[in-house]
């Protein structure tokens, strides 16, 4: 059934006022909000009518009436008034982001950060891993004589270091030499490939440095196969608390569990989406049936995107989260392409 323009103003107004307050919304506010061009005996039949159609529900008989996740999805397929940020939103965005990038696992983890401190909600960033990772550059470095630091940096941008034992002892000599070999033989090697060019070498190299050699490619196998794999990196998850909704604890503990101990099973786009919003029982896991999660994509370059989200709940702000995610993707996407610079702000925006 088509609804009524004046159906639609009032849906709009509950949502809103149910966004702002947390609070049931009453005819007599509803009314005031219309100017008074609408009696009240009419403003309660079409609440009856929304609440049957279900986009609306009324917690309790003498309650006003609250969004139901159809009245939600409406709202922001038509009635959401869209945003874009505001100069001290971009500013605030920027100075977040600022500064060359080092990691990339560290730039994600700052942008999934600064997500959630701007929208007041918990975030979660996600790398999502390429097939066709390799290794630019390793580096050695000596701790004692039976280990040493193995540093190894993939061909998008990650960097990686683990403290090795050493089987047998080596030098820091021995350690440069290997650390040569590592970067001449071992750099933009497949992964399948790794363990064919290392036997390649068993009889050029005396026992020690042969050992060492091995375990360094172990290792550099292990971290392209953790790049190869999307990152998931969360963060804010305290921000649910602060909200009305959660503030049962056995209602928000299923959440919290996903962000901390699931958050791979968080929501991710398809191909091609620059950002979904996904609300109430529209997200497959269980435990996001009572919030809703606005997802984002950025382009990190060599053939992998990035994606920021935001999980709250289905009362959030849509609009403003929304523009401020945008932002961020927009911000990140320039980051990446323009020598790690964040794009200027725009003149048109307010």
């Amino acid at each position: 059934m088509e609804l009524t323009a004046r159906k639609k103003q009032i849906l709009k107004v509950v949502t809103e006022r149910y966004i702002d307050t947390a609070e049931p919304v009453s005819s007599k506010f509803i009314a005031q909000a219309m100017g008074g061009s609408v009696s009240s005996a009419t403003i309660r039949n079409e609440l009856a009518d929304l609440v049957e159609l279900g986009y609306l529900e009324q917690p309790h008989t003498s309650a006003g009436r609250v969004p139901s996740p159809k009245g939600y999805r409406l709202y922001v397929n038509e009635l959401m008034e869209r945003r874009a940020v505001s100069e001290q939103e971009a500013a605030e965005i920027n100075a977040a982001l600022g500064g060359q990038m080092r990691e990339l696992d560290a730039v994600i983890a700052q942008a999934g950060r600064a997500a959630a401190s701007i929208v007041s909600y918990p975030a979660y960033a996600v790398a999502e891993g390429k097939n066709s990772v390799t290794v630019r550059r390793y580096d050695l470095l000596p701790v004692d004589g039976e280990s040493f630091i193995a540093v190894v940096m993939t061909n998008d941008s990650r960097v990686k270091s683990q403290l090795l034992r050493t089987q047998l002892p080596v030098t820091a000599e021995h350690l440069q030499a290997l650390a040569n070999l590592l970067n001449t033989h071992f750099t933009g090697v497949q992964v399948e490939k790794l363990g064919e060019k290392l036997m390649g070498l068993t009889s050029q190299l005396p026992a020690e440095m042969f050992m060492s050699l091995s375990q360094a490619i172990e290792y550099a196998a292990a971290v392209i196969d953790s790049s190869a794999r999307s990152q998931v990196y969360t963060t804010g998850q305290t921000q649910l608390l602060k909200q009305p909704e959660f503030q049962d604890l056995s209602r928000a503990n299923e959440l919290m569990s996903l962000l901390t101990d699931q958050k791979n099973d968080l929501p991710v786009l398809d191909e091609n989406t620059p950002m979904q919003i996904l609300i109430g029982p529209e997200n497959v896991n269980e435990a996001l049936k009572d919030a809703s999660v606005v997802v984002a994509s950025y382009d990190i370059g060599e053939n992998m995107r990035g994606l920021i989200g935001v999980v709250g709940p289905t009362r959030m702000d849509y609009a403003a989260v929304a523009a401020r995610l945008s932002y961020f993707a927009e911000s990140l996407t320039k980051m990446f392409g323009k020598n790690n610079q964040l794009p200027p702000k725009e003149d048109n925006r307010s």
